[in-house]
């Protein structure tokens, strides 16, 4: 927990300097500390992209990177702007930090960790972007643009692979600056993936962020648009995000179509990676042959892609069960799964349906643009590969869009206070999820700490309980 505070002490500073310098050449999309740490993170993200196709992204990558970020830091006195908060805002910032750095500290358990993000990161670390990795690992050829994000800081800046719980005090941040209080609901949930660099984490994060500025009619559409495509490149699940830019800037500002290049050229780097690494733009479709000789086997792909399919239904049915499904048996027997992904793929169908006749009953454009936006992420998902991960932001997006206008400070305050006691007390006590929730995989691998448990618990339910009080 102290290692993780000493990277939070050392990485924001530097995200923010870099953010700084990015901003005098790109212009800024979102005002304050939070803005200038996006655009530090979208801004190294992309030059390492490039980078790593050269060189590794090793030690004297990340102290070039550093020493940059430190002396644009100070040579423009941005820590200055820490100065603007209040002390209430100071003590909520406290608050909730020291949650996130409590849950961070937790061991990874997401299946992921050690079979994708760790080696991802120390190919990209020690070779940098490998032509053609795929047909050494097939999922090592999707090498998210956070997971080069993250290596170019592994050497010993964040050793222990938590720039998600750093990115977490980051939302905390723009939450309070732009006094986006339902936010606050969002932190617990994601707490969950502050263990490991899940890109997850990152693409809800920066979704709602957009989101948020788009909700509130931010005009700098060029960068909205590139920063969406960012969110794509992050994840590419997240297809509505750049659909939802793209219908706002076209349909409700009017901007320009020269406006949409600087997304467009990230576009294009993400393909060339891909094509790079995987021999296809798209990771793991195999749409676009260009005739590389390194891609992957076609037998490969097509025993991936008949994997995802079975992962669609959570491996209750095999490959040849399925192709004999019909038409009704493909829906009946996803939204009737045993166990809790039956659950979720119902909630799931029912949220949609509610945010159809929410958007209908609104008649706000914005409103109808996210709907039609999340409908068409919501079809490709489905046609695909309808796993509950790949749909999880939609959740996020539309209790966002919902419930907005009803979640003031007070309110989400007390929400973020009992889900995060909650949350917390599943880490500590993953028992309790083993029994009452025996299907969710997860909660098997929740591992407990090795002492302590109950006192930590006490802890943060005392610190929540005098947060809601107080109505910092």
């Amino acid at each position: 927990m102290v290692l993780l505070l000493l990277s939070t002490i050392l990485l924001i500073p530097v995200l923010m300097g870099l953010g700084k310098a990015l901003e005098n050449f790109s212009g800024i999309l979102i005002k304050g500390i939070s803005g200038k740490i996006l655009s530090g993170i979208v801004g190294i993200s992309l030059l390492w992209t490039i980078l790593a196709f050269f060189i590794p992204l090793n030690s004297y990558v990340e102290i070039t990177t550093i020493i940059l970020g430190f002396i644009y830091f100070f040579k423009g006195q941005l820590y200055r702007e820490f100065y603007h908060f209040s002390k209430k805002e100071y003590s909520l910032i406290f608050v909730i930090s020291l949650i996130v750095l409590f849950c961070g500290s937790f061991y990874p358990y997401i299946l992921d960790h050690f079979g994708y993000y760790l080696p991802t990161i120390k190919w990209l670390t020690e070779f940098g972007v490998v032509k053609g990795i795929s047909n050494l690992d097939l999922t090592l050829g999707q090498i998210s643009l956070w997971h080069i994000f993250q290596a170019g800081f592994s050497n010993f800046s964040d050793p222990f692979l938590r720039i998600n719980s750093i990115l977490l005090i980051v939302y905390t941040l723009y939450i309070i600056e732009k006094k986006s209080w339902i936010q606050l609901c969002f932190i617990p949930v994601l707490l969950l993936f502050s263990q490991s660099p899940s890109p997850d984490l990152p693409v809800i994060v920066f979704s709602l962020i957009i989101l948020n500025e788009i909700v509130r009619e931010n005009k700098h559409t060029s960068l909205l648009f590139a920063f969406s495509v960012f969110v794509f490149a992050i994840k590419p699940t997240m297809i509505w995000l750049p659909i939802l830019s793209f219908f706002y800037s076209i349909l409700i500002i009017k901007s320009n179509l020269k406006n949409l290049i600087p997304g467009i050229l990230i576009v294009l780097l993400f393909f060339i990676k891909n094509i790079y690494t995987f021999g296809y733009p798209i990771f793991p479709v195999s749409i676009g042959d260009f005739g590389v000789n390194w891609k992957p086997n076609p037998e490969v792909l097509q025993i991936s892609s008949q994997f995802a399919i079975q992962k669609t239904y959570d491996m209750q049915y095999s490959y040849g069960e399925i192709q004999k499904f019909s038409s009704l048996d493909y829906i009946k027997n996803w939204l009737f799964l045993n166990g809790i992904k039956s659950k979720i793929n119902i909630l799931f169908v029912v949220s949609l349906i509610s945010f159809i006749i929410f958007s209908f009953i609104k008649k706000n454009r914005i409103t109808s643009l996210i709907c039609i936006s999340i409908l068409i992420k919501s079809v490709i998902i489905l046609l695909f590969s309808a796993q509950y991960r790949f749909f999880l932001d939609v959740f996020f997006v539309i209790f966002f869009v919902m419930m907005i206008n009803y979640f003031n400070k007070k309110r989400s305050i007390t929400v973020f206070s009992v889900l995060s006691t909650a949350f917390i007390g599943i880490l500590l006590l993953p028992n309790v999820l083993q029994i009452y929730l025996p299907s969710f995989r997860l909660g098997n691998l929740w591992e407990n700490l090795k002492s302590g448990n109950c006192t930590n618990l006490l802890l943060i339910i005392i610190i929540n309980l005098n947060l809601t009080r107080s109505g910092i």
